[in-house]
């Protein structure tokens, strides 16, 4: 190769490395590695598993000359669709782009390295993140490793186009995608070792993940669907030995795995926050302008999410660049995506300043909106010449919107074309519900807004939703007036009507019904930022279930719920990193981070925690698997001290820090209305004294309370149990997973034989009592006049704590009668004792036994007892006690004999089928008192069974894998 043609080469590498950089996906890229650490060495980036050829093609290796004459093809057509993407400012950041993927994604090659690694790597993020760029640029750096003797290749395939394809042969499906001639499609499947193929676009493919699977019975070389062709690649029943490159947005991400196997995900994550800011000074030329910017997409939880994308960062510098000579708010007309949008799409028609006005395009305005709108049902945003002539819209219609850039024509064929970004799409299909009049308008036949607001349309068309969001952020009167001004086309202002008909007073969608249902409305309500519209649509919501995943939804639940005033229940969960972790803020760029974090959020926080002024009549609070910080802590316990609201149930389950339950309790600790309180999950052993103290206090009411896995002392647990003594409300304690040690139990049951301890329900579950805390109970019981629930779940008592306890049981002033016993090592000898008890006219009416092994010998004699007329038994929960079709015909007789027991739980039993016929048999001839059964097995005997015994039979319940529902 002479010096001319070596420069000539290095000019087409160095202008293909960085032009296929400059499209707008790619201004910046990140790739999140975090759960891949061994990614960052570049020979494990795409590793090769075997050595099996393509055997089709037994063909001599391409030669070098053949392979830099394929590779420069590749850099023209990559260079030629990227250009077509490109608009100003873009280039900007190549640079930045370059180093920054060069340290994340280092250069892809096809080296081959031992060691079970994927083949399959997934590249998934939002729309507009950079994935195909990203993709692109590994065909490249593929192409560049190898040695000469074996110099790899890469082919694309773009579902866009694969959907729209007819049936045809795997070599005709690669060679329309393979650069250069088709005659050198075999030599480069020859070597499918060396053969990078990138399937791009995958939620465009719109074809079920079930006829992806077909098998395709070994022939390959027949015609085939295009897409049972892609599954084969997929699957790896074609072309086995090539690495796959798939990209796919987040939705279609549960379909792609259902196909592929072990595949590697990568989580492409577009422009970071530093990142946003950088693009965001360049763009404005100041840093005064980029800081109000960056307030802007920080204070603005839609923007911030959709601010990944640099299209977005795009056309957020440009609303911004607007008002600056007007004096408009920036932070009222960029607050929402759709206000955002909007305000983008209207400038680009605005004419300049001291220029004539514009003919405005209202006719185009209305095809771009139907193509829009049929992109969406359809799940494409690529749009062909034929799409384009059965809707009846002319390209001539569309220019306008190309020479503006909301629209561009797209590489994958001529003459298509995609919007500048997919919320762009779903914004302009969201309008066609407001134009007023002609096809496309309100009501547009069977795609009208209750059909596109429907769950079941939204399960089968994830674009769905994100139209309908924007169908509510064009509710709002002010934005819908400013598409019309701007176009000069009529619009109606009617649709909140029939929006809230559709969702909140729709009874079969149920807006507040799950924590799914009310995370979309909220971010629906947010998007019109129309107060009136959102007071209405929560007039009448009086149960409420937040799961706060990010900083978004905090603000979605605010801007809503703070209209809410006939709130009576609220469920509050806040996942990690909503508030920045105390435990983490260390050091001074930690406490900067803290500290913009909290002007960020806490004004959210404020409002959403006003919602104890505004509803008086809230009695149910649950803040369960919830991380807050320090600030947020204080904000809402101040909230709580001043409003003047009426809690009687209060849950605190696994919230971080620890030592927000001190601060907690120390607000309620004055509330006469408070009945119910349960604590959980605290590791702090200084609560339990400031909850003694609300015991203790005069004016407390508490009636219920739940500690469970408090860390505390001896002493502590002392204190508690005389608080227990002093308080007069208390009548149900339940201290599930505390660790007591033998002096803490025989300290409390000191306390259940006080004569003012009023305790009626007592849970011990899982609190380490041994045979030895059973003689204190055994006494307790013989004592308490109020005690009639005692739960000893998951306690090592054995057969001996049992006899004990059957000692007090036996006395004729003990009052219990619940007694729950499940998994606490009982066998036959204890069911001895408690089948004597329950021969004496015993208190016990429920009695749960559930996984004990008790075997044949152990249920012999709980038979025993139930034949007899003194058994007052009336449930008995045997689930999982190793009960055998041996065992049946005993229990069968003890059951046409008892006449008090209604329920029995058998489940995780093996009966069999001649038991559970047994059973049926009995009850059919017998008069029998059992209401409800519990089996695992045997469900269309035990539904004969009901249908013919007489004496009612009610409920009859199969059991396979769950514990029972015993009362704790």
């Amino acid at each position: 190769m002479s010096q001319t043609q070596k420069k000539q080469r290095k000019i087409r590498k160095e202008r293909s490395q960085v032009c296929i950089l400059s499209s707008w996906m790619s201004l910046v890229l990140f790739v999140n590695f975090s759960s891949f650490p061994f990614l960052l060495h570049t020979q494990y980036f795409f590793p090769l598993m075997n050595n099996q050829l393509c055997p089709s093609y037994p063909l001599p290796p391409i030669t070098e000359g053949k392979q830099d004459e394929y590779r420069s093809i590749l850099e023209e057509e990559v260079w030629q669709s990227r250009k077509k993407n490109f608009w100003p400012e873009a280039s900007e950041n190549i640079h930045m782009v370059t180093q920054r993927y060069e340290t994340l994604v280092p250069s892809c090659n096809a080296k081959m390295f031992a060691g079970p690694f994927a083949q399959t790597v997934v590249l998934h993020g939002a729309a507009g993140v950079g994935k195909t760029t990203l993709a692109k640029k590994c065909m490249l750096d593929w192409t560049q490793a190898g040695q000469a003797r074996a110099r790899p290749a890469a082919l694309y395939l773009s579902c866009k186009a694969l959907s729209r394809r007819g049936p045809c042969t795997l070599s005709e499906l690669l060679a329309d995608t393979a650069p250069g001639p088709r005659r050198a499609l075999p030599q480069l499947l020859a070597r499918a070792r060396t053969l990078l193929l990138v399937i791009d676009a995958f939620e465009e493919l719109r074809v079920p993940a079930a006829a992806l699977a077909r098998d395709l019975g070994g022939d390959w070389g027949a015609r085939r669907p295009a897409p049972v062709l892609l599954g084969g690649l997929l699957k790896r029943k074609l072309l086995p030995a090539a690495t796959l490159l798939v990209t796919t947005r987040p939705e279609a991400l549960g379909e792609l795995r259902l196909v592929v196997e072990q595949p590697l995900l990568v989580e492409v994550e577009g422009l970071s926050e530093p990142e946003r800011r950088a693009y965001l000074r360049r763009q404005l030329g100041g840093e005064a302008q980029a800081r109000r910017a960056w307030q802007l997409m920080r204070s603005n939880a839609a923007l911030l999410r959709l601010g990944s994308a640099p299209a977005v960062c795009w056309m957020l510098g440009a609303c911004l660049r607007l008002p600056a000579d007007e004096g408009d708010d920036p932070g009222r007309t960029c607050r929402t995506a759709t206000s955002l949008l909007l305000r983008f799409l209207c400038s680009r028609f605005a004419p300049a300043p001291g220029s004539c006005p514009r003919p405005r395009p209202r006719a185009p305005l209305r095809a771009l909106c139907l193509l829009a709108a049929e992109g969406v049902w359809a799940q494409t945003s690529l749009f062909e010449p034929r799409d384009l002539r059965r809707l009846g819209v002319r390209e001539a219609d569309l220019r306008p919107f190309v020479d503006r850039s909301l629209l561009l024509e797209s590489g994958e064929c001529a003459g298509c074309y995609r919007f500048l970004h997919l919320s762009l799409q779903h914004l302009l299909a969201a309008a066609l519900y407001v134009l007023g009049g002609g096809e496309g308008g309100p009501g547009w036949g069977a795609r009208g807004v209750r059909t596109l607001l429907s769950k079941e349309e939204g399960r089968r068309n994830p674009h769905l939703a994100h139209v309908g969001r924007f169908l509510f952020g064009l509710a709002n009167e002010d934005r819908v007036r400013e598409l019309g001004a701007a176009f000069g086309c009529p619009v109606s202002t009617e649709l909140k009507h029939e929006l809230l008909a559709c969702t909140v007073r729709s009874p079969e969608n149920g807006p507040f019904s799950s924590v799914t249902d009310t995370r979309e409305t909220l971010c629906r309500l947010y998007e019109s930022q129309d107060e009136p519209l959102v007071k209405e649509a929560v007039a009448q919501v009086t149960e409420v279930s937040l799961h706060l995943k990010d900083p978004t939804d905090l603000a979605h639940a605010s801007f809503c719920l703070k209209h809410c005033e006939r709130l009576q229940k609220l469920r509050l969960r806040v996942e990690k990193g909503v508030f920045l972790d105390d435990d983490t803020a260390s050091g001074s760029e930690a406490q900067a981070a803290g500290s913009q974090n909290d002007e960020h959020v806490l004004p959210f926080w404020m409002d959403l925690c006003a919602v104890f002024d505004s509803n008086k009549d809230l009695v149910f609070l649950d803040i369960s698997q919830t991380f807050l910080s320090t600030s947020s802590v204080k904000i809402l316990c101040e909230k709580l001290s001043s409003a003047t609201h009426h809690l009687q149930k209060v849950a605190l389950k696994n919230v971080s820090p620890a030592d927000a339950y001190q601060d907690f309790c120390v607000v309620f600790g004055g509330h006469e209305t408070l009945t119910h309180l349960t604590l959980q999950g605290n590791d702090q052993d200084d609560m339990l004294p400031i909850l003694c103290e609300i015991l203790r206090h005069p004016k407390c009411n508490l009636q219920c309370l739940r500690l469970v896995s408090c860390s505390a002392s001896a002493q502590q647990w002392a204190h508690l149990s005389s608080s227990l003594e002093i308080n007069q409300s208390l009548t149900c304690l339940n201290l599930t997973a505390n660790e007591l040690t033998d002096e803490s139990a025989r300290l409390l049951c000191k306390t259940l034989r006080h004569p003012k301890c009023f305790l009626q329900r007592l849970s011990l579950e899982n609190c380490h009592l041994t045979e030895a805390c059973c003689k204190e109970l055994s006494s307790a019981l013989i004592v308490s006049q109020s005690l009639t629930h005692l739960c000893l779940a998951k306690n090592a008592l054995g057969n001996g704590g049992v006899k004990l306890l059957c000692e007090g049981l036996s006395y004729p002033d003990c009052q219990l009668q619940t007694l729950v016993l499940w998994y606490c090592s009982i066998g036959s000898n204890g069911c001895h004792h408690l089948s004597t008890l329950l021969q004496q006219n015993s208190s016990l009416t429920h009695l749960d036994l559930g996984l004990n092994h008790i075997g044949i010998t152990g249920l012999k004699f709980l038979c025993e007892a139930l034949k007899k007329p003194m058994c007052n038994l009336k449930c008995l929960w045997l689930w999982g006690c190793a009960i055998t079709p041996f065992s049946c015909e005993i229990l069968a007789s003890a059951l046409g004999n008892n006449r008090s027991l209604i329920s029995l739980d058998l489940g995780q039993n093996s009966l069999g089928y001649s038991g559970v016929k047994m059973l049926c048999n009995t009850l059919k001839l017998q008069n029998s008192s059992l209401r409800t059964l519990r089996s695992n097995k045997g469900g269309d005997q035990l539904m004969s069974c009901q249908r013919r015994h007489k004496s009612g039979l009610t409920d009859l319940v199969q059991v396979c894998m769950s514990r029972p529902g015993s009362t704790k």
